[in-house]
């Protein structure tokens, strides 16, 4: 078995022990924030950790009123731009710490009059050490160059933070995660066998909306970079504003419909390429009324929509991981990739 795949099986216990860690950390960040009065929020990022932002953005926009944004390095390590950031609250997000970039940025916030805080699985990282609280994933080594487990627990983390400053999310109910992610390791068998129609899969699209919309990034990410697949993802809005002009028959469409606010305009999309033919694969839940499709994936359990993100990419994450042993690709061995990369 590959690490990629040891490591997917291995979420449920790696996001308890997570929340278990994490869980008092979270209600003092609460009792703080409180006093300090955020204007805003960003966040700071790259590769699957970005992904992981760019839902922090969505999640945190909704839960605490405030707005959220991803921030652009390169703003602070190319361009040396002096921000205002006095009553900004800066996440830095990464699977080692050791991002070159992303710890600039830190360090050039807590210049600027930010309060910063790290996300990252490693204690020891220099982001641990530079910012001026940190929360830690707890996923234990990583050995797959793609993140899985890494990833479901910054979000993880994120929805901990929803929880701290804002409402909407409850630490109880982000208790409940983990046996939902157990609950989606259930569908391996049906995965198994649906992966085999996309053997010779070479280009596709990841269609999503809202709280999922990075899960279509993530999932198009572990794509190209485990199978090779030129894999393009789009907001449902996005895509019918000329993207949708590509589809053609048998072109590969994959969908998350989750039950709740962004049902309806996805359900709409799959119709329109489903009438041109596409061959479309949805990620959806059971018991959900779904339009005409090639295959689905349906999650065996019932998940208010503001949960559905990390239940929902775990299939997408065996789906990818299968689908390179398929085509005969060594998942753990993405050629040209390392897991650290330092950008500047």
């Amino acid at each position: 078995m590959s690490f990629m795949m040891r490591e997917i099986l291995d979420q449920p216990r790696a996001l308890r022990r997570c929340y278990k860690a994490e869980h008092k950390h979270a209600v003092e960040l609460k009792k703080f924030a409180e006093r300090q009065d955020f204007r805003l929020i960003l966040l700071v990022a790259r590769g699957t950790s970005d992904n992981a932002a760019l839902f922090g953005r969505y999640l945190l926009e909704l839960t605490t009123g405030k707005p959220v944004s991803l921030c652009a390095p390169s703003v602070h390590t190319l361009y040396h731009a002096k921000l205002d950031l006095r009553k900004a609250l800066v996440i830095g997000i990464s699977q080692s710490g050791e991002g070159t970039d992303i710890n600039a940025v830190l360090k050039a916030a807590r210049r600027q009059g930010a309060f910063t805080v790290g996300i990252t699985n490693e204690a020891k990282s220099t982001m641990a050490g530079l910012v001026d609280d940190a929360f830690f994933v707890r996923a234990g080594t990583q050995r797959s160059v793609a993140a899985t487990k890494t990833y479901t627990g910054q979000l993880l983390m994120l929805y901990m933070l929803a929880a701290a400053l804002g409402s909407h999310v409850t630490l109880e109910r982000v208790g409940e995660i983990p046996k939902w992610v157990a609950s989606s390791l259930e569908l391996m068998p049906t995965i198994r066998q649906i992966v085999e129609r996309y053997r010779f899969m070479r280009q596709c699209v990841v269609v999503a909306r809202g709280l999922n919309y990075a899960n279509a990034f993530e999932l198009s990410l572990k794509l190209m970079e485990t199978c090779y697949v030129v894999a393009e993802r789009f907001s449902a809005a996005d895509f019918l504003h000329g993207p949708i002009a590509m589809i053609e028959s048998d072109f590969p469409v994959i969908l998350f419909i989750p039950p709740g606010k962004t049902y309806a305009d996805m359900k709409h999309l799959a119709e329109r390429v489903r009438k041109l033919r596409a061959d479309t694969l949805i990620i959806s839940a059971e018991g959900v009324r779904l339009p005409g499709h090639t295959n689905a994936i349906r999650i065996p359990a019932s998940i208010p929509e503001v949960y559905t993100p990390i239940p929902y990419i775990v299939p997408g994450q065996i789906f990818a991981c299968l689908l390179a042993e398929l085509k005969g690709i060594d998942p753990d061995k993405p050629r040209s990739l390392k897991i650290v990369t330092r950008t500047l």
